[in-house]
């Protein structure tokens, strides 16, 4: 069919073929009302162009015409999307702080939807207690009205107690020095006793060192591949505690419990760290950690004792009594596995006793812990273990 023939010029301004064709290029609603409105203007123009005996002009439309009717839609869909750019540009400073005059187009802005999550504080304070009698067994059956906290010596109301068998994430950090090599193999089977008392959903992760310190295993639940990794540790070097005790810290961190400990077995002679006291007390109290220590010592009377040994039952001492943990001093090797097995009942047997203080100021200094307990009628004085205190947050 030729482009000059009736059919053709018939073809070229057909609506329906304009209209469906704009509609398949067209983005939305307004964009098709847009393109309709160009389409009825150009063929408008282009009627007129053809009335007999008036002067033809050459128009847009009359060149888009002979162009054929691909060129043609070309045009239309370029006005459109030339439309739609600049309605969807930013405003300029200029036109956002200028006045709408008659007759100016107005532009709504949506405000910004803030993602960032809505955070609740929660000031609960919660306490491990150990309660212990003179003969160092452990109270249970305590009810919440034996105990009080005091919290800078203010007392506060109990709001939670719990007595449940949580289960819980420990940390054994393994001492395997020159000095601890006539008691290598029953610190072993300290920690194997301490494993097989545990609860199935517990979990357990192993630090061994001597001159540094060495990430055995991460958390598991599965104790014997633990037990069968200690059995080719051998006692050597010298010894960095602080170091130790540091990673342990450390790797609390991505524990999966609630309840969070480290069991250290050593004799406390630290000699080779890089990090001080100070540096492991503040990280110590910072944490909800709890630390329980087996000292292994020399005897008192030993010669063989030396000056970090001799300091070691002072320093793993404070260190759990920061937390509410113990330390057990042990002289003779073969009492390491009933220690152990003593202290996993006594994490199994706590109360945790919650509080939010009534004091509480956003100051981020340290706030002290005093828990007492008063026992029943009948019971002797007890005991009580706890954490000595908490960093309050700040603003």
């Amino acid at each position: 069919m030729r482009e000059g023939s009736p059919d053709a010029s018939r073809r070229l301004t057909e609506p329906a073929y304009s209209e469906r064709a704009v509609r398949n290029f067209a983005c939305g609603d307004d964009d098709v009302k847009l393109a309709m409105w160009i389409l009825r203007r150009l063929r408008s123009r282009d009627w007129l162009d053809s009335v007999p005996g008036q002067r033809h002009v050459r128009t847009p439309a009359m060149n888009a015409r002979e162009a054929g009717p691909g060129k043609w839609l070309v045009l239309v869909v370029l006005l459109i999307a030339w439309t739609s750019g600049q309605a969807q540009s930013p405003p300029s400073n200029s036109q956002q702080n200028a006045p709408a005059g008659p007759g100016a187009k107005v532009q709504i802005r949506r405000p910004p939807i803030f993602t960032t999550p809505y955070r609740v504080r929660v000031n609960r304070v919660l306490v491990n207690v150990t309660v212990t009698d003179p003969y160092d067994r452990i109270v249970t059956g305590l009810e919440k009205s034996n105990f009080t906290v005091y919290d800078d010596k203010v007392k506060q109301r109990i709001l939670s107690f719990n007595t449940t068998d949580a289960p819980i994430s420990v940390g054994l950090i393994f001492d395997s020095s020159g000095s601890m090599a006539d008691k290598i193999q029953k610190s072993k089977e300290a920690a194997l006793q301490f494993f097989q008392t545990s609860n199935p959903q517990d979990e357990f992760m192993v630090i061994n060192f001597n001159e540094a310190p060495h990430l055995v295993s991460g958390f598991t639940s599965k104790f014997q591949n633990l037990q069968d990794r200690l059995l080719f540790v051998k006692a050597g070097g010298r010894t960095a505690l602080l170091d130790a005790i540091y990673l342990g810290m450390e790797e609390m961190r991505k524990a999966t419990t609630d309840r969070k400990a480290l069991l250290i077995i050593s004799d406390g002679g630290e000699n080779h760290s890089r990090y001080t006291v100070r540096d492991i007390k503040e990280m110590v109290k910072e944490s909800d950690v709890q630390i329980y220590a087996i000292g292994v010592f020399e005897p008192l009377a030993s010669r063989d004792r030396t000056p970090e040994e001799a300091a070691g039952p002072g320093l793993l001492s404070e260190l759990a009594n920061m937390t509410g943990g113990r330390m057990f001093a042990v002289e003779d090797p073969d009492e390491l596995p009933d220690i152990a097995g003593k202290i996993s009942m006594e994490l199994r047997n706590e109360y945790v006793i919650g509080y939010n203080p009534s004091n509480m100021i956003d100051d981020g200094k340290w706030h002290r812990i005093k828990v007492k307990v008063d026992p029943p009628r009948g019971l002797p004085p007890l005991q009580v273990y706890a954490r000595t205190g908490y960093y309050a947050p700040t603003t």
